[in-house]
């Protein structure tokens, strides 16, 4: 006997796809009231990729005193991610966008690199296939 499709599954875009039409968005920042030079950021339609990945390249920054994040169950589609810094005098809102930069200047570099050594690979076997052994 075959099964119907389930009717109290969430559609699968909605893991992924911000509900502009009801105000959702990407990242929004709440100050924390109680440890100072902190605050939390929400990043919606975000998982443990990102979470982690911006957690490493927070740690590498040395204004940075504290961060983690929390992903808090499976079916909800975002993480919350806590950034305490050194001083007062350099916001979280400052280093979360520096490491954003920094990230981004990476895989600028990682696509540079891959694409001359595909080319490199290229002129090295001429017939220009990938994958052709």
């Amino acid at each position: 006997k075959a099964f119907g499709v389930m009717s109290n599954a969430p559609e699968r875009s909605s893991a992924f796809l911000l509900d502009e039409d009801n105000g959702e968005v990407k990242v929004t920042y709440s100050a924390d009231t109680k440890v100072s030079n902190a605050g939390t950021f929400r990043f919606n339609k975000e998982d443990h990729t990102v979470g982690n990945l911006l957690r490493m390249q927070l740690l590498r920054d040395p204004s940075v005193r504290f961060t983690g994040y929390l992903h808090p169950h499976p079916l909800l589609y975002h993480i919350d991610m806590k950034i305490q810094t050194n001083s007062s005098t350099v916001a979280p809102v400052e280093v979360l966008s520096s490491a954003i930069e920094d990230l981004s200047n990476e895989t600028d570099h990682l696509i540079t690199a891959l694409t001359d050594a595909i080319d490199e690979w290229k002129k090295e076997n001429d017939s220009g296939v990938i994958g052709h052994f």
